[in-house]
């Protein structure tokens, strides 16, 4: 099963991240969560890793109606970036498949948000893909 789809940016992970954020924004999506895994895996494990971030992206509108359609699928959000350093000044932005993740909940409703979800992340995919 197929649950991402990624790019790669000729760009510092924090520069793909300004990108990616006015990408999602154009979309009407939101951040909601940030977490750090280079900084946790350091500070945790004492262990260095290339820079890695997962961003959760939200639109409160689709978030709802998965909510609505069944509460317990809220397991199921938001929808997951990640951005990972893979060498000097090269960003690899990997989005979730929506309908691969969402339709774990196998309910019409949320099958439809997710459908409709992952044709913003797509647009924000040809965003980014347009300054790569």
């Amino acid at each position: 099963m197929n649950y991402a789809f990624s790019l790669t940016l000729q760009l510092p992970i924090t520069q793909a991240k300004e990108q990616l954020l006015t990408a999602l924004q154009a979309q009407k999506l939101g951040i909601v969560s940030e977490i750090n895994v280079q900084a946790i895996v350091q500070n945790k494990l004492n262990v260095e890793i290339s820079p890695y971030l997962i961003l959760g992206a939200y639109a409160p509108g689709l978030a709802k109606r998965v909510i609505d359609a069944d509460p317990v699928a809220g397991v199921l959000l938001p929808c997951n970036i990640v951005l990972q350093q893979i060498a000097e000044n090269v960003t690899t932005i990997s989005f979730m498949d929506a309908p691969a993740v969402l339709g774990l909940a196998e309910q019409s409703e949320i099958n439809q948000v997710a459908a409709e979800a992952q044709v913003l992340l797509e647009k924000v995919g040809e965003n980014l893909r347009s300054i790569a």
